[in-house]
């Protein structure tokens, strides 16, 4: 890969961060509850992309750091949601899109943990848990009609 070429890809990652981080100060600023809660994840898919694409510059570190920034936004997200202070079961609306979006966010996870080399793959181990847990918490408010804690 020539040169410029490299320059031109990191560039492009940089500033695919730079929009990650953005999202998610967006979300935070946004006074709906319900929709910073879907821009959390919006951001929470744009870090997955933007890791991806950092691993195959092959800068491990912002793949990392992108893993944060997905863990960082689906908490954001989850956070959100139980501060409405509703019973997903009887306002399901916004539960119901998080727990799919987080389901489809987690397959992706694993799809990319799969395709990275097999020393690289514990980067992704915490964001996945974290992934998991989060979707089973919405799946149990769903299903059980509780508030979480």
């Amino acid at each position: 890969m020539s040169v410029m070429r490299r320059a031109l890809l990191l560039l492009l990652i940089l500033a695919g961060a730079a929009l990650a981080f953005d999202g998610l100060d967006e979300a935070r600023a946004e006074p709906n509850l319900e929709r910073r809660s879907k821009l959390a994840l919006d951001n929470a898919v744009a870090a997955l992309k933007a890791a991806r694409e950092a691993y195959a510059a092959g800068d491990t570190a912002q793949t990392e750091k992108q893993g944060g920034a997905i863990e960082e936004s689906v908490d954001l997200a989850y956070a959100s949601l139980l501060e409405t202070g509703k019973n997903p079961r009887k306002s399901p609306r916004w539960f119901k899109h998080a727990e799919m979006e987080t389901r489809e966010l987690l397959r992706k996870v694993e799809d990319f943990q799969h395709q990275m080399g097999y020393n690289d793959r514990p980067l992704f181990d915490r964001v996945k848990a974290k992934l998991q847990q989060v979707h089973e918490d919405l799946l149990m408010g769903l299903m059980e009609g509780r508030k979480h804690k």
